[in-house]
């Protein structure tokens, strides 16, 4: 079992009259996206804006990033269990459409959806400013539940995405990347003669409900036990966000598509440690179900073989306790842990940053600190509506000022302390 990737690079998105690649540049049919967006009666309006890096464009309230991508090879499709029948991807050809993205944006369905921003200070903060945006506004119609306004939304992203991948069905690539399986089943690979070490990753999952919602292969995964999964899984699309959480650490269906734990694990497989397997596991609310799943996931880890885990965390708060139920009951099955996660210290650095700790977590490496206030100045255009501004996770009241500038803590920026890494701020040697 293994994955093709083939990527071609854009450089730029504008719109044409049809659909199509030509030398790097993405022509976009607006009539026929929205026409294949559109088929979702819960949406009463659907608007395509396009968004550059560098141009004075703030896009909110964000609910969702994904990547166009195509399956052309292989089983199943992309979004597998949402546009296509749940079987098990991973394998065969797909390509991507790198630098481009398509964001769901539109009046908010919970009040933790985000902000990007294409240029000035804030735009240094999101990993999503560089990428070429193709927007959907989307308005939901009158009456409908919150749930179905989320899937609503969701759906929109995806099915977006994969129209524009199927641009790249016929284009040749810039780039391929193979992901292939991590077995778990052989002993530790060796390099120089020496066995190298055994690492597994263990990727936390947001299912509390409430808007809290992460999905497999079309399934809740508040109701599944962890589990394995191939890393060309992740990475082909079996997982998809439809999280409301902050924005700053929500892991959006690009990030699953794009997971750099994943990435680096098999860049060093081999060379400097042996990629054992992946485990996803949910994040649950009540204590019976984080016992569960922290027990059944610390058993995956021990069956794995590995010597070492990495565990990288979604949201913050209730999360923090499986992080650390994870954390205690895998290191005393003998299993070095390492947790990937972002801080909540106040705006001023000196408070509590997560709200649960074990003696066991020896090693953490922070994503940032969700609560360093900014100023963001002006933007010559909004995508979208500024109002939820001070009411979005991170915002307050007068934090919107009447020439447009924002004050607001660094968790409204989407992506910004995204705890697999996936984000701009780095700590460096002084």
């Amino acid at each position: 079992m293994e994955l093709e990737l083939g990527k071609i690079n854009i450089s730029k998105v504008v719109f044409g009259d049809r659909t199509r690649v030509e030398k790097g540049i993405l022509y976009v049919d607006k009539a026929e996206l929205i026409k294949e967006v559109a088929v979702d009666k819960r949406l009463s309006s659907i608007e395509v804006e396009l968004a550059s890096p560098g141009e004075e464009v703030r896009i909110i309230p964000v609910k969702d990033v994904v990547e166009p991508r195509v399956k052309v090879e292989g089983a199943g499709g992309v979004f597998p269990g949402f546009l296509h029948e749940p079987e098990t991807v991973g394998g065969g050809k797909t390509k991507a459409l790198k630098g481009v993205a398509v964001v769901t944006c539109g009046r908010m369905v919970g009040f933790q959806e985000g902000v990007i921003d294409m240029s000035g200070p804030g735009a240094a903060y999101s990993p999503f400013s560089v990428l070429n945006n193709v927007v959907l506004v989307l308005e939901p119609q009158a009456g409908i539940s919150r749930q179905e306004h989320e899937e609503a939304l969701r759906m929109a992203g995806l099915r977006g995405a994969a129209y524009l991948g199927e641009a790249a069905r016929e284009v040749e690539v810039d780039e391929t990347v193979f992901y292939a399986a991590a077995s778990m089943q052989t002993a530790a690979k060796k390099a120089g003669g020496k066995s190298l070490p055994k690492v597994v990753y263990v990727k936390m999952l947001l299912s509390e409900g409430l808007l809290h919602d992460t999905y497999l292969y079309g399934v809740d995964v508040k109701k599944i036990l962890p589990t394995f999964l191939h890393p060309g899984e992740l990475i082909d699309g079996a997982i998809v966000s439809g999280n409301c959480v902050s924005a700053c650490d929500k892991h959006t269906t690009y990030h699953h598509q794009n997971n750099p734990v994943v990435e680096e694990l098999l860049r060093r497989d081999g060379k400097e440690l042996s990629f054992v397997g992946m485990i996803i596991t949910n994040i649950n609310v009540k204590l019976n179900d984080k016992e569960r799943s922290s027990d059944y996931a610390a058993k995956l880890a021990a069956f794995s073989g590995a010597d070492g885990a990495i565990i990288t965390e979604e949201g913050f708060g209730n999360p923090d306790t499986d992080l650390m139920m994870l954390c205690r009951k895998i290191e005393h099955l003998g299993i070095k842990t390492v947790l990937i996660t972002d801080e909540y210290a106040g705006t001023d650095g000196d408070s509590q940053s997560l709200a649960d700790c074990v003696d066991e977590a020896t090693a953490i490496v922070s994503a940032g600190n969700a609560n360093m206030l900014l100023k963001l100045p002006p933007l010559k255009k909004v995508i979208g509506n500024l109002q939820p501004v001070e009411v979005i996770a991170g915002g307050f009241a007068g934090g919107l000022k009447p020439d447009g500038s924002v004050e607001v803590e660094l968790q409204v920026i989407m992506g910004a302390t995204c705890q697999l890494g996936f984000n701009t701020l780095a700590a460096r040697d002084s």
